[in-house]
């Protein structure tokens, strides 16, 4: 029925097209390797392999991997960070209306983040333990901008959002934030999102 309700309205817009469904995680890694989607909406809690794993294996063994969306009940289930940790690019809320759905892939289609600022912050103070003691060497090589860019980053503020709180040009953000995801060592901002919580970089904000 989810599924079903899904696709309806996605299908229901011009420029998106469903080109697949899965009823469990390995159906899912299937599905993907075979029709090469731009976007992936992953529920977190599947038969046979979870959504977590299907993630990890989609986006360590796809060529070109897809966006992953990761689809939940409840912003902070564990899953949740769990999923964004394996390489998920945002999650969406169950209960979330039409409209938000079909503006989440596309915002996710074009590299822009999915983010809950308070609830990835919860999710991310609750897995603290999992921080390393000292700050990674990749903080220290942030500038002064790099690092104003990551903390508006993780506000959830769009490139264009990140332009006109600095004054600055929408391309001299897109620079930046190239430059944030090659020190972090992460593929889109919301895993740099992460990894600067992980490493107490939220803390100094």
């Amino acid at each position: 029925m989810v599924r079903t309700a899904l696709r309806v309205i996605l299908s229901a817009e011009a420029d998106l097209e469903v080109v697949g469904e899965a009823a469990t995680g390995a159906e899912a890694v299937s599905v993907v390797r075979r029709t090469a989607p731009d976007v992936v909406l992953m529920d977190v809690r599947m038969p046979e392999i979870d959504g977590i794993r299907a993630t990890e294996r989609i986006l360590a063994t796809v060529p070109d991997p897809p966006r992953v969306v990761v689809v939940t009940t409840f912003e902070n289930d564990a899953y949740v960070y769990d999923a964004l940790r394996a390489g998920a690019s945002g999650f969406l809320l169950k209960r979330a209306d039409a409209d938000a759905l079909v503006q989440a892939v596309r915002l996710v289609a074009r590299s822009d983040s999915l983010l809950f600022p308070s609830a990835v912050r919860a999710l991310a103070a609750e897995h603290a333990r999992r921080r390393t003691p000292a700050p990674p060497p990749w903080v220290a090589r942030l500038t002064a901008r790099e690092s104003e860019v990551l903390r508006l980053m993780a506000s959830g503020l769009t490139n264009s959002e990140i332009a006109g709180r600095m004054g600055v040009g929408p391309s001299t953000v897109k620079t930046h934030v190239a430059a944030v995801l090659a020190k972090t060592a992460t593929r889109d901002r919301t895993q740099a999102v992460i990894a600067a919580y992980e490493a107490g970089f939220m803390n100094d904000s």
